[in-house]
């Protein structure tokens, strides 16, 4: 009986169904924790900011002081990383940036609404109290948890972090998936290519998006079209690894020998997923021990349908594996100049990108063999199945920016 088809949302339920979170952490400097998950919350230890200081280069004031035509004397000057004394009534205090407000000051007017002359300053508007101080902690309170666990930090959770004095931060270990690609036919760049071979591109895709994940990838290269010596990568790459990855070889053919390996060295199960590119898919576990097992997924051989099946499927297993707990891609509601008449009955990944007018164009050729249209291509348009595209039409188009890493 032919095997029905799986659908994309059942598909990737089931896969992160599986993927329990490693649990494991370690602690890195701040400065090297980019794309790194947190194990734990974040909390402040310190107000930000710690004391009430000026936004804008200018004058502190005790604001009822301040009416047309009055003049104060300057008796102090206060630079951002300095403490004034307390202000005296009737004068002010030449103040910058980011500068603690001298006690008794409450409100900043700035330089570019003061008149300076021989006597003091002349001020040509009259402050409200609290203009132009950023108030003590209003941005972050002592205490307040800044990041929660299962963040995926980038530059800005960075520098949250260092904000309130974190040296150092608590994240989960990186995934560590081992990655090989089977074929006879495949040549690495560089060697002579014989009649009937072909340049193993899956391997710098693969290995690539891995590393941009933020994994630990190890690459075990090509492996040849035999049961023993694809048992026997599957022994070296499950014994220190999270996941095994593989390329190819999945299918039922007598020189694709995944699918037996997996079996005799775990399980497999082989998915047809109603998507177009990227259809079989391959989800098991290959033993290391005898209560102890590596995840596996076994990508189709054609690049695009690799690519996209990655993206979206092996993606977002990952990222729940490190413990991230949002892993859906940022999806955009844009126009499509183009026409899609005849759609299949499977939800399609189309090749898409950009132009001037903030619409969509596709890529002439969706072949799943077709790589360039990776290159050409800044994202994917996500269509139902059976769903016919008109010009003008809204669609979701999924920017590879946000699938990538």
């Amino acid at each position: 009986m032919k095997q029905a088809l799986l659908s994309f949302d059942d598909a990737l339920a089931a896969l992160l169904a599986r993927a329990q979170p490693i649990g494991d952490e370690e602690s890195v400097a701040t400065i090297d924790a980019l794309d790194r998950v947190l194990a734990a919350d974040l909390r402040s230890a310190l107000d930000v900011p710690p004391l009430d200081n000026a936004e804008m280069d200018g004058y502190a004031v005790r604001a009822a002081e301040v009416t047309p035509g009055a003049v104060l004397p300057v008796t102090q000057r206060v630079a951002a990383g300095h403490v004034g004394a307390a202000l005296a009534s009737g004068t002010c205090a030449r103040i910058f940036t980011g500068a603690p407000l001298p006690d008794g000051a409450d409100a900043v007017v700035m330089q570019e609404q003061a008149r300076v002359q021989e006597d003091g300053v002349v001020f040509e508007h009259v402050p409200r109290p609290g203009e132009w101080v950023r108030r003590r902690g209003e941005d972050i309170r002592a205490g307040s948890v800044i990041l929660p666990a299962g963040t995926r930090l980038a530059p800005e959770h960075c520098a949250l972090a260092a904000s309130v004095g974190l040296a150092t931060i608590p994240v989960v270990r990186r995934p560590r998936v081992a990655c090989f690609f089977t074929g006879d036919e495949l040549a690495m760049p560089g060697e002579v290519l014989r009649p009937g071979a072909i340049y193993n591109s899956n391997r710098f895709l693969i290995v690539n998006l891995l590393r941009r994940l933020g994994c630990a990838a190890t690459d075990l290269g090509n492996v040849a079209d035999s049961l023993a010596a694809t048992r026997a990568a599957l022994r070296e790459a499950a014994a220190a690894h999270d996941l095994v990855l593989t390329s190819g070889g999945v299918s039922v053919g007598e020189e694709d020998h995944v699918r037996a390996a997996v079996q005799a060295e775990g399980e497999i199960d082989l998915w047809r997923i109603a998507i177009k590119p990227g259809k079989p898919l391959a989800c098991g576990r290959v033993r290391r021990a005898p209560d102890d097992f590596a995840h596996f997924i076994g990508l189709p051989g054609n690049p695009v349908s690799s690519f996209v099946s990655f993206v979206l499927l092996v993606r977002p297993f990952l990222l729940r594996l490190a413990g991230v707990r949002t892993v859906a891609p940022v999806a955009l509601a844009l126009r499509a100049d183009f026409d899609w008449p005849d759609p299949v009955a499977r939800r399609e990944f189309l090749r898409a990108r950009m132009n001037a007018q903030g619409g969509l164009e596709l890529f002439g050729h969706q072949g799943s063999g077709v790589l360039t249209s990776l290159v050409w291509a800044d994202g994917l348009v996500d269509n139902p199945p059976g769903q016919v595209i008109r010009q003008g039409d809204l669609v979701r188009f999924l920017p590879l920016s946000g699938l990538t890493h």
